[in-house]
């Protein structure tokens, strides 16, 4: 007998009608309470206000991550400061800020074709992974992610990201009515990032979800992965379970898909009604090699899950396989569902999980700020790299963060504040309020601007005045910005143009002891003096 048929009578939290109608009871959402706010409160008072370059100086000096870049031939590094620059690729393109507005920001200390250079040569991909490991690892070490999460359990989901429509990889996202693409993370329930990767809008995301499960190499390794509707279907259902995977996503419409019961035979007292199909037990018997084959060489490493389920999704009848698969995903997702709505708490878990990898969007989102979050690049090997460079900065954020409300934390609780379980449980580390994103900025009221021209001779219609009333502007940009010059006022100044050059000569000639301010002093009177009727107004 089915235990769920067995829980069913006590299930307060579950109606199923004649015909089989599901009905379940909605969980009451916790209000964030006053007394958490006034805790979040008190720690944003304690943690210090950092830029980002603050906060990706102090990570390195934590775990040194930027030693996993250097040039892709493998030789010696013979970067002048290295560190520096890696840090600032890293912020470079983890903002999206691109390599010209950067250096123009950074105020010249690095150039736009070093950045540049530095990305193209010195940073991988899998570099980058290397380095997102050693934060994830440190992170561990912390105590305070254990009170969100055991790092068991992992949400993936995507955001859409906009790209230029002239890409192989841009596409036409319904939803949100944009082209680009899909940033697809896999986030640890203590909410640090563990992989992500850049993917077609047009791609169902299920096929992805694998992938970044087997290269996730570091400390943390869950064994239950949830996500939306898009994290899910037959054929991924049956190989995550044959990796050792428990895929519970949240289904939107889980209502419309079919219960299988073991044979036709089986019946049950309070949920028969949900069965409407039976197991072909002997076409999964019939392939079952076949199946453990392709497990192996994706244990082994010989090939990528996605790569086997993009050929498993071709529903040909000559391929057999992916019936197989499909028949053992619906065996495997007949028992979730059933899990899922016997179980309250099975529910709230998944959609806890999955809340929090809807905030990391948002919050990874917010540290993209650089052109407009736009993907600038056509390679798609630099459109993996973007997705893991915000990933770094962000991990880097994250664990500055649970650094500085560790402390905070400390302080409160030696001053004789006291602070639950539970309350540490309600915060999280993805906060910007103490983060300057943008820098510093400076202001100096006494720096004066250059003297400007009051008026461009543009209405002229004689072109070779107007290019000599620009080239004297050139020329004498001192002398000339005090004047309204109309045209025949610039005939006039041509004229004199010859007589103006041997009078700064014979002052010059006359004058070679004296400082070049009283030469342009004398100068400048020369030209008060010719122009002091017509201009007397305007000349000082």
């Amino acid at each position: 007998m089915c235990i769920r048929d067995i829980m069913y009578p006590g299930n307060t939290s579950l109606a199923i009608e004649p015909n089989g109608k599901i009905t379940l009871k909605q969980y009451s959402s916790k209000k964030e309470s006053k007394r958490i706010k006034e805790l979040e409160e008190k720690i944003f008072k304690l943690i210090p206000e950092r830029n980002i370059l603050e906060v990706l100086c102090n990570t390195h000096h934590w775990v040194s991550w930027t030693r996993h870049f250097s040039h892709i031939s493998g030789s010696d590094n013979k970067l002048d400061n290295a560190i520096e620059k890696y840090l600032l690729t890293s912020f470079t393109y983890g903002c999206n800020l691109g390599p010209i507005q950067a250096s123009k920001h950074l105020s010249g200390i690095i150039s736009a074709d070093t950045l540049s250079y530095l990305n193209r040569r010195h940073v991988t991909s899998e570099k980058l992974d290397s380095a997102l490991r050693d934060i994830i690892n440190k992170y561990k070490q912390l105590e305070l992610p254990t009170f969100w999460g055991t790092g068991k359990h992992a949400a993936a989901d995507g955001t859409m990201v906009e790209m230029f429509r002239n890409n192989i990889v841009s596409e036409y996202h319904i939803r949100y009515g944009k082209n680009g693409g899909i940033m697809f993370h896999l986030l640890s329930d203590t909410y640090i990032a563990l992989m992500g990767t850049f993917i077609p809008c047009g791609t169902w995301e299920a096929v992805h979800l694998l992938d970044l499960f087997i290269q996730n190499k570091s400390e943390i390794q869950p064994d239950t992965i949830h996500g939306d509707t898009q994290q899910q279907s037959g054929t991924v259902f049956a190989l995550s379970h044959l990796l050792g995977i428990d895929l519970m996503p949240r289904i939107r419409n889980w209502k419309d898909l079919t219960f299988f019961r073991p044979s036709k035979n089986t019946k049950y007292k309070h949920i028969d009604t949900l069965f409407k199909d039976t197991v072909d037990w002997n076409l999964i018997e019939t392939h079952w090699k076949d199946i453990f084959q392709v497990v192996i060489s994706i244990k082994e490493g010989k090939i990528l899950p996605s790569t086997l389920l993009k050929r498993l999704n071709n529903q040909s009848r000559k391929n057999r396989l992916f019936f197989a698969f499909r028949e053992l995903g619906m065996v495997i997702r007949t028992i979730f569902l059933l899990r899922y709505i016997i179980d309250m708490d099975v529910r709230q878990k998944i959609t806890n999980e999955t809340n929090k990898v809807e905030a990391y969007n948002g919050f990874i989102d917010k540290i993209r700020f650089g052109d407009y979050g736009i993907i600038t690049s056509n390679d798609p090997i630099e459109q993996e790299k973007r997705v893991k460079y915000s990933e770094l900065v962000a991990n880097a954020i994250i664990l500055q963060n649970a650094v500085d409300i560790t402390d905070a934390i400390n302080k409160l609780i030696k001053d004789g504040y006291k602070i639950s379980k539970s309350d540490i449980e309600a915060l999280s580390p993805y906060i910007l309020r103490n983060l300057k994103r943008f820098g510093d900025y400076f202001i100096n009221v006494n720096s004066a601007p250059e003297p400007f021209l009051y008026e461009m001779f543009v209405s002229c219609k004689n072109n070779y005045v107007k290019r000599l009333f620009l080239h004297v502007c050139s020329l004498y940009p001192n002398i000339v910005y005090l004047l309204k010059l109309k045209e025949q006022d610039v005939i006039l100044l041509d004229r004199c143009i010859t007589c103006y050059r041997q009078q700064i000569f014979n002052i010059k000639s006359d004058n070679k002891g004296v400082t070049e301010e009283e030469n342009l002093k004398k100068i400048q009177d020369y030209l008060h003096e010719l122009f002091f009727d017509k201009y007397k107004e305007q000349l000082p």
